[in-house]
C-alpha cells in the first residue's frame, strides 16, 4: 500500500464516519500515547522481591537500576547514608516524582475510554437522522448517500467507537495492575529503610 493509497484509504474512513470521526481520530491517538508512555515507563521487570534488591543494592551501589523500584532503592539508600533526618518524609517527597510518573495519563485514558462509544453513539445518532431524512423526502441518491450513506455512517462510527473504547480498557486495566504493583513495592521500600538499623 502505498502513501497515496493510505491517504486516500484515510479520506475515505473520514467521509464514511461523518462529523464524528475526527474527535473519534484524536481521541485513538490520546490514547495509545498515553498507554504508550504508561508502558515504557513501568515496562522494565523486578527480577527479585524488594528486599533482596535492597540487599543486593547496599552490597553493589555501582550495580545500575533500570526499573522504577530499583531507581527508588538507589535514591533511597542513598538519603539513608546521608543520614537525614525525618527519612520518611524524605523518602515520601523522593518518591512522588515516581508515583507520578507512573500515574501520568491514566485520568487522560480512563477518559478516552469513557467518551469513544458516545461519540460512537453519537455518530449512529447521526447517521440515523440522515436515514431517516432520506426515507422523509424519498431521495434515496442523495449529495450525503442518502439511506445507504446514513445506515453505512451509523454502523461504522458504532464499530469505531468500540474499536478504541474496548482495547483501551483492556490494557488500562493491565497497566493500573502494574501501577498498583510498583505503588506497594514503593511503600514497602519506605518500610524497608525506615525501619533498618
Amino acid at each position: 500500500m502505498t502513501s497515496i493509497d493510505l491517504i486516500l484509504w484515510v479520506k475515505e474512513l473520514f467521509v464514511i464516519g461523518g462529523i464524528v470521526m475526527p474527535p473519534l481520530v484524536l481521541c485513538t491517538l490520546l490514547l495509545w500515547y498515553g498507554v504508550g508512555y504508561r508502558f515504557w515507563v513501568m515496562k522494565e521487570p523486578k527480577l527479585m522481591g524488594v528486599r533482596d534488591m535492597l540487599k543486593d543494592y547496599q552490597l553493589h551501589g555501582d550495580k545500575p537500576a533500570r526499573s522504577i523500584v530499583a531507581k527508588a532503592i538507589k535514591q533511597g539508600i542513598e538519603l539513608k547514608r546521608q543520614g537525614a533526618t525525618h527519612l520518611r518524609r524524605q523518602l515520601d517527597a523522593a518518591f512522588y516524582e515516581y508515583e507520578r510518573d507512573i500515574a501520568r495519563f491514566s485520568v487522560l485514558i480512563k477518559v478516552v475510554v469513557l467518551i469513544a462509544p458516545l461519540l460512537g453513539l453519537l455518530g449512529t445518532v447521526s447517521g440515523m437522522i440522515e436515514t431517516f431524512q432520506s426515507l422523509s423526502t424519498m431521495t434515496l441518491h442523495s449529495q450525503t448517500g442518502g439511506i445507504a450513506g446514513g445506515i453505512a455512517e451509523a454502523l461504522f462510527t458504532t464499530q469505531m467507537g468500540l474499536t478504541v473504547a474496548v482495547p483501551g480498557l483492556l490494557a488500562n486495566s493491565m497497566l493500573n495492575r502494574k501501577q498498583q504493583q510498583i505503588e506497594q513495592d514503593l511503600s514497602q521500600v519506605k518500610d524497608l529503610l525506615c525501619h533498618q538499623i
